[in-house]
């Protein structure tokens, strides 16, 4: 049997589009139309992955994307919108989404994004599992747990990956593209899904957000992992 897609998008042209060409890349999917359906469906269906648009009848996209956060098995979400605001793409992000296309979208680039966080979310860990500490930060991969002083971090699959790359090559600059790359497995896409994703790791693991330790910014460049004791 193959990877369930939960396509949820009020939009019948849309949907039955991206349906097909979900449908020919091996993927058995379903559709519903309204945020609340969305919930039903991922409760009872159990999907792999659910494609949400923003614009919802009744409960939007975005209210769909927090509660389906507040889930325990974390199901990968791939963000769709004809809203073309930066906010609404950074708090799609914010909210837990794994990915974001905006309206219009190629449906081949959806399918290859699709598949790009579905191997993500499919991958096992490392042979050896790695644990790094730095100043109260301990990451260990096997588990996927991360805890700051003691108390343990709500990161999503994308936050997770990212941070334990960065700590995996502390005090290594890397370019957004770089980093698009190595965590995300793509080889295109819009840059600023790494900026959003380090705004939300700040939040969770620095002192003070606006002036970062941890995470640092190398003007130029993109990011780096600064190790308390260099």
């Amino acid at each position: 049997m193959g990877q369930r897609v939960l396509v949820v998008d009020d939009d019948r042209t849309v949907s039955d589009v991206v349906c097909r060409y979900l449908e020919h890349a091996g993927y058995e999917v379903d559709h519903v139309a309204d945020g609340l359906a969305a919930l039903d469906a991922v409760r009872e269906r159990r999907p792999h992955l659910v494609v949400l648009d923003l614009m919802l009848p009744g409960l939007d996209g975005l209210q769909v994307c927090r509660r389906l956060r507040e889930r325990p098995d974390g199901v990968p979400i791939v963000m769709l919108t004809a809203r073309g605001d930066e906010a609404d793409r950074v708090l799609g992000l914010q909210l837990g989404a794994d990915d974001y296309l905006g309206k219009p979208f190629s449906p081949r680039e959806l399918v290859l994004r699709v598949g790009s966080v579905l191997r993500r979310a499919g991958e096992p860990p490392p042979p050896v599992a790695e644990v790094f500490v730095d100043a109260g930060l301990e990451v260990a991969t096997g588990p996927r747990v991360a805890r700051l002083h003691g108390r343990e971090l709500s990161l999503t699959l994308r936050e997770f990956d990212l941070l334990a790359h960065l700590l995996r090559h502390p005090a290594r600059a890397f370019r957004r593209a770089e980093l698009l790359e190595r965590v995300w497995g793509w080889t295109f896409g819009d840059e600023s899904t790494v900026t959003v994703h380090v705004r939300r790791l700040r939040e969770k693991i620095e002192d003070d957000p606006a002036e970062p330790r941890r995470i640092v910014t190398v003007w130029g460049v993109g990011y780096r992992y600064q190790p308390a004791h260099a």
